[in-house]
């Protein structure tokens, strides 16, 4: 099962131009929604797929107010739609101006989406020239196993707010992630999965004595009923000294021994 959303960031920077031909530039795939550009295009279910590009040659009123349309369509490897996002009519207050702004489209995959290779189709039209941009993604769904996933960085320990791999000393950065394809205990029905956070510097050097634990064996009465195959946890980051670290987490399921490993990095600046 497929869920979608396109997202459009309110970010200028050049003089407003005349409306000319809509392009999708700089199309790449990306950890989160503004983090660095992601390894490959091969995901596994219970991950997120985010797209970033630029829309080049949208028209930017002189109050800084921008409209236009954008739609997704996801297909398989035979060409068969199985996720459409009709066209949604978006109006962003864009005060910096100009006709460029770098936009987002996500995908999440649901725990029982199909192995195989999909084709995401994102499409940005300007209602009154009628120019229209299009960009073409291919990705692909492995098979399903446990993993950590649906890795991204965040201002709020809610992680509603997305941020970059990246902030200045005295921030602070909430390392969002999943736990994917965990098996239960027999007799519990519980998860039982324990989490291991380290963090390197820029020799590789761990910078705790010894890892952040934590173990995740109790879910709402709920959950269990539904048989819910993942959760979500959140690591804040403190930012209190410059440097390029890499922040790793290492998920066990102790029921079936299996282990998965992430490794995130993030670059800290020093404060102004």
């Amino acid at each position: 099962m497929l869920t979608a959303l396109a997202l459009a960031a309110v970010l200028g920077g050049t003089p407003a131009q005349p409306a000319g031909d809509l392009k999708l530039t700089n199309v790449r795939l990306t950890v989160g929604e503004l983090g660095p550009p992601r390894e490959g295009a091969k995901l596994l279910p219970g991950d997120v797929l985010f797209i970033a590009y630029d829309i080049e040659g949208l028209p930017i009123n002189n109050e800084g107010v921008t409209r236009y349309q954008m739609e997704m369509d996801v297909q398989n490897a035979t060409g068969q739609s199985v996720f459409k996002q009709a066209p949604r009519e978006l109006t962003d207050f864009v005060p910096l101006r100009g006709n460029r702004m770098p936009a987002r489209a996500y995908i999440t995959l649901g725990l029982d989406q199909a192995p195989g290779t999909y084709t995401c189709k994102v499409k940005v039209t300007e209602p009154k020239s009628k120019a229209v941009g299009q960009l073409e993604v291919k990705f692909e769904v492995l098979k399903r196993e446990f993993a950590v996933v649906a890795v991204y960085t965040s201002h709020d320990p809610k992680g509603e707010i997305s941020a970059p791999t990246a902030g200045q000393v005295g921030q602070t950065l909430y390392v969002q992630f999943s736990v994917a394809s965990f098996e239960r205990d027999p007799k519990t029905k519980q998860p039982n999965v324990e989490m291991e956070f380290q963090l390197f510097d820029d020799k590789g050097l761990p910078t705790l004595g010894t890892p952040l634990k934590d173990v995740q064996d109790n879910v709402s009465p709920q959950q269990v009923k539904d048989g819910d195959g993942a959760f979500a946890k959140q690591f804040p980051l403190f930012l209190n000294r410059p440097g390029k670290f890499v922040v790793q987490m290492k998920a066990t399921d102790r029921v079936t021994k299996k282990e998965s490993t992430y490794r995130l990095p993030v670059t800290v600046a020093p404060a102004n």
